[in-house]
């Protein structure tokens, strides 16, 4: 008995158990090269950011995993739960792998804050959950500098209110310098938001830009289906059959300024270089298509059973205030037989009802569970 209690004593010349950070990263590193002749070669630094996708990832899987099995406890009608397990076993690895390496290359952390965000979607035509890599405004920042024709030396982001006062300084024969005026009178009641703007500065001062958007230029911008939960306003609430209209407030000013961000960084304001394009920043732009592209399907979808969500909202706010799919919604009530006779003959319309809106319909359903929490750790098995 004493002989098992003792423990092993390892020798230098013995092998080390690899963790599974390490594990994926292998498993990574095999699966792209099994799309791709010739050797695939990782940098140390690249490496240590795969193995931090890991770790996030795996946070996303738990937590997407505890909010499948408490939403299937509380379906009333158990057709609608969602049957697929959130686990490394259905996830697209082949895909994922792709993404990873790719992500990897340009130099996105999703250990760090607002860099990366792991979504998943649930896929089910292969009955496989997807996971897109998507970057938060300090991804978008650090790509848009990384790629830059020229690097800026500061950027200016803010939001502008009624009580303000702001002065654009337009560059003409007199001023050689685009610039601004911005003074901030009431700081703790600063009235109604009325736009924004974003300043962008170079070594050389004529080459500043100010941009400006007003409240109406960034509501365009604003996604058909917005969340009430982020961009305020009332969101439908069903309770026995019946649907409630709740107000709630929303981050509206933090979804605004993140709108502003996004087009101060784009290509548009600070152009990119065509020579330090690479094959990781075309791949990045072509699975932003189709991200939108999914996106666009998740929220008609959506819409259609009642549930209202804001899909670019990915990066300002903490994961636990990320919107959830909902799989299920309470049955409207059926009128009356005679009701029914007595109704005249109309042209038919799209009924919303969760009954004719089938999962086994969907080709993608949008889950964007992202962690806030570690959770405990499974046994993937790469």
């Amino acid at each position: 008995m004493e002989e098992k209690s003792k423990k092993k004593i390892l020798k230098p010349t013995d092998p080390v158990e690899e963790t599974m950070s390490e594990r994926f990263t292998k498993m990574v590193i095999h699966q792209f090269g099994g799309q791709f002749s010739g050797e695939v070669r990782v940098t140390d630094f690249q490496r240590h950011l795969v193995q931090g996708y890991f770790i996030s990832i795996d946070r996303t899987l738990k937590k997407a995993e505890k909010d499948r099995t408490r939403k299937n406890q509380n379906n009333k009608d158990h057709k609608y739960d969602n049957k697929l397990e959130y686990t490394w076993s259905n996830v697209n690895l082949p895909d994922l792998a792709m993404d990873v390496i790719q992500t990897a290359k340009m130099g996105l952390d999703m250990m760090q804050d607002n860099h990366l965000y792991a979504i998943p979607y649930k896929n089910n035509k292969t009955n496989k959950y997807d996971l897109e890599l998507m970057k938060g405004y300090n991804g978008i920042q650090y790509i848009a500098e990384k790629y830059a024709v020229e690097k800026p030396i500061a950027v200016t982001v803010d939001l502008v209110f009624s009580t303000d006062d702001f002065s654009p300084l337009k560059k003409n024969k007199d001023n050689l310098v685009e610039n601004y005026d911005f003074k901030v009178n009431k700081p703790f009641d600063r009235g109604e938001l009325i736009g924004g703007f974003g300043y962008i500065e170079y070594v050389d001062s004529k080459k500043n830009k100010l941009i400006v958007m007003t409240i109406k230029d960034i509501l365009k911008r604003k996604p058909e289906y917005a969340s009430a939960r982020f961009w305020g306003g009332t969101e439908t609430k069903w309770k026995n059959g019946t649907p409630t209209l709740k107000k709630i407030e929303g981050w509206y000013e933090e979804m605004c300024l993140k709108t502003v961000k996004r087009e101060v960084y784009s290509a548009k304001n600070i152009p990119r270089d065509p020579e330090k394009i690479d094959g990781a920043y075309q791949h990045m732009r072509l699975k932003e298509t189709k991200q939108a592209e999914a996106l666009a399907r998740a929220e008609i979808e959506l819409k259609a059973n009642g549930e209202v969500i804001d899909t670019s909202f990915t990066d300002s706010k903490p994961a636990k205030e990320i919107p959830v799919a909902e799989t299920v919604k309470p049955e409207t009530p059926a009128k009356p037989e005679q009701e029914k006779e007595k109704a005249p003959a109309v042209e038919k319309k799209p009924d919303p009802k969760p009954e004719e809106n089938k999962k086994e319909k969907e080709e993608i359903e949008f889950a964007p569970e992202v962690p806030d929490k570690p959770g405990s750790s499974d046994q993937p098995g790469f």
